[in-house]
């Protein structure tokens, strides 16, 4: 299902249409007769978390604490969901206009935008759905993304990527806009889980890329008593013989010395690590943008004994 017109906050606000909206008192007014959702930055917050943002011709935005979010019963308003949003660009709906001391506002509703979102795309999504999502903030375990309107879901770190990493900023940044998988949706907590692995290639897909004798640049993931595994790709990765002084997350020149599709094994020579700058691999997404919904999606090569997959349809 494509998220289409519920679009994560930040990828509206350079649009033509939003400028020829926000520009003037008249585009204003307009919006709300069409109840056009819009976008604009909050530049500040008051000490009643009403939050302000600047629009055209001089025009100021307001949008009072009780039209800041969309409260589920559940979870309760938190003030940092307000004050987080400061400096960011947020949506919301025109509800009218007001005077104060002979200037004209406009009072508006990030509440009314997250409601509509959510009765129009966030219901009915199924596990295996496709949407664009944008990284609002990271920790240990996860990143979270807006996946419309500014409404949060977790992509776990488990499921940035087949090969793993120490912390999610080793795969996305901040700000970031990506596609992701709909993994599962907890609908009596009204929370929604994401994956973005699955869009980033199977085994086969990876390995392509590769073949035995390149000298190639990795990242080493994992140090063990056995050997090194340094990731060639963010669902790629192989395996070279133990090293001192290697330490993860730096950069590695490696050799290809062999790739066994059957075993799921590329064995690597370490040729030389550390020397070169670190990097943030960004993911080459495998998945063509108009394809909306996955039902399964196998890693492993079919001829390969071990299976791993994702299977999204009944999740």
């Amino acid at each position: 299902m494509m998220n289409g017109k519920y679009l994560p906050e930040g990828a509206r606000l350079n649009t033509p249409e939003n400028r020829e909206y926000t520009s003037s008192g008249k585009g204003l007014e307009n919006a709300l007769k069409k109840n056009v959702t819009l976008e604009a930055v909050a530049l500040s917050c008051s000490g009643t978390l009403d939050l302000t943002v600047e629009l055209g011709e001089g025009i100021v935005g307001v949008i009072p604490r009780c039209e800041a979010t969309c409260v589920l019963p559940e979870h309760g308003q938190k003030d940092i969901a307000v004050i987080s949003r400061v400096g960011k660009a947020v949506c919301f709906k025109v509800l009218g206009f007001r005077k104060k001391e002979g200037k004209t506002y406009a009072v508006l509703s990030r509440r009314l935008a997250q409601e509509e979102c959510r009765k129009n795309c966030i219901k009915y999504l199924t596990p295996g759905d496709i949407l664009p999502v944008r990284v609002t903030h990271e920790e240990a375990f996860g990143a979270f993304v807006d996946v419309g309107c500014g409404i949060p879901s977790l992509i776990s770190i488990d499921c940035l990527s087949v090969s793993r990493i120490a912390h999610p900023s080793d795969r996305l940044a901040v700000g970031e806009f990506l596609r992701a998988a709909v993994k599962s949706i907890d609908r009596a907590k009204g929370r929604i889980y994401m994956t973005c692995k699955e869009l980033f290639g199977t085994w086969e897909e990876n390995a392509a890329l590769f073949e035995a004798g390149q000298t190639v640049t990795g990242i080493v993931r994992s140090i063990e008593e056995y050997g090194v595994f340094i990731e060639l790709t963010p669902n790629l990765a192989g395996l070279a013989e133990y090293k001192e002084g290697v330490s993860v997350g730096e950069r590695a020149a490696v050799y290809i010395k062999s790739v066994n599709p059957e075993k799921m094994k590329i064995k690597l020579v370490l040729i030389d690590h550390g020397k070169m700058p670190p990097v943030r691999q960004k993911p080459t997404v495998f998945i063509p943008d108009d394809v909306t919904h996955l039902s399964r999606w196998r890693y492993s090569p079919e001829n390969c004994p071990k299976v791993i997959e994702t299977v999204f349809d009944g999740a």
